[in-house]
């Protein structure tokens, strides 16, 4: 059995292991790029590992929503920072609340 620590810990590599997937995947040039492809792969699977890891001592419920949360957002900020998409108001406003919701569900797993 995994410490709630380093549950959470694992949660968040798998988190920014996923948010680096999904930037990989922009180079595959749907997976004809073989390189780009298999980094794509082994980021995606050392991703679930760590996921796999977290989920031994979180919810499932919860370490699901924070996982995909922190890949959705990350993935977002990456794309505003580095590949020039929309950072409208409403759009800063919605990934705010997305990782609020984040925080909160840390805050109010039992452990």
């Amino acid at each position: 059995m995994t410490s709630v620590t380093s549950a959470w810990i694992y949660l968040l590599a798998a988190g920014a292991l996923e948010v680096l997937m999904t930037t990989v995947y922009r180079y595959t040039a749907g997976m004809t790029k073989l390189a780009p492809s298999v980094a794509f792969v082994l980021i995606g699977l050392a991703s679930l590992y760590f996921l796999n890891r977290a989920l031994a001592s979180i919810p499932v419920g919860t370490g699901y929503a924070v996982w995909t949360g922190i890949g959705a957002a990350g993935t977002a900020l990456v794309g505003i920072a580095f590949y020039n998409e929309p950072s409208t108001t409403i759009r800063l406003v919605l990934l705010t609340v997305l990782v609020g919701s984040i925080v909160g569900l840390k805050l109010v797993s039992s452990s």
